[in-house]
């Protein structure tokens, strides 16, 4: 799960982000408003949580030009600004969550959980191809009825090549889906993780398409 954090402290944007990736979350940071806006034309996020106080583009703004554009990303604004007045003009604007500085991290781990849950239909929970059964909100895969034990990075491929098992997802999508900005990537980090993930769940659920990527495969 990738998420994007528009937060102008950088002390308590620090605290945020190590929080946060500590709970699995890939997290990309900026501290102004222009950037975020840049990354979230450039990047796919799962969340973002968003200063309404932003320079060069407040969080409103951000906000309106998202909803404006019909994207139903899940989006928390976290804010000094307390009064009832200001909850309320935020959930108006198109916010699905408030939360107000100071807050304590456990809950904005749990309001993130939330949103994502709810974001997430029910329909998406349960991934199968073939014998595996994926649940995306419990973070487990099942064969034939046995619990696979997977890594975080794992899961994440699998979940990205079941999701559209028909399509081939390219290492650059991979690895966009694990890693955030200035995290270091071996080069063979995806090769290794599809290495380890066919050991797992047997090597002909996972094709590599030379030249272009990876599917999900019978074969």
């Amino acid at each position: 799960m990738r998420i994007l954090l528009a937060e102008d402290d950088a002390s308590q944007a620090e605290s945020i982000k190590t929080w946060l990736e500590m709970d699995g979350y890939n997290i990309d940071w900026v501290e102004r408003g222009d950037h975020a806006i840049l990354a979230i034309e450039q990047h796919q996020y799962d969340c973002i949580l968003l200063d309404r106080g932003l320079p060069k583009a407040t969080g409103d703004e951000i906000l309106k030009t998202l909803r404006a554009q019909q994207q139903q990303t899940p989006v928390i604004f976290i804010t000094a600004r307390d009064s009832i007045h200001d909850r309320v003009e935020g959930l108006d604007l198109g916010a699905n969550d408030y939360l107000v500085k100071p807050f304590s991290l456990e809950e904005l781990s749990a309001r993130v959980r939330s949103q994502l849950r709810q974001h997430q239909s029910s329909a998406d929970q349960y991934l199968r191809y073939a014998n595996l059964v994926l649940d995306s909100q419990g973070k487990t895969l099942t064969q034939d009825g046995q619990t696979v034990n997977l890594t975080a990075k794992e899961f994440q491929i699998l979940h990205k090549l079941m999701q559209r098992p028909e399509q081939v997802v390219t290492r650059e999508q991979l690895e966009e889906s694990l890693y955030a900005w200035g995290d270091e990537i071996e080069s063979n980090a995806i090769e290794v993780f599809i290495y380890q993930l066919r050991k797992k769940i047997g090597s002909q659920y996972i094709k590599t398409i030379r030249g272009l990527g990876y599917r999900m495969s019978q074969d």
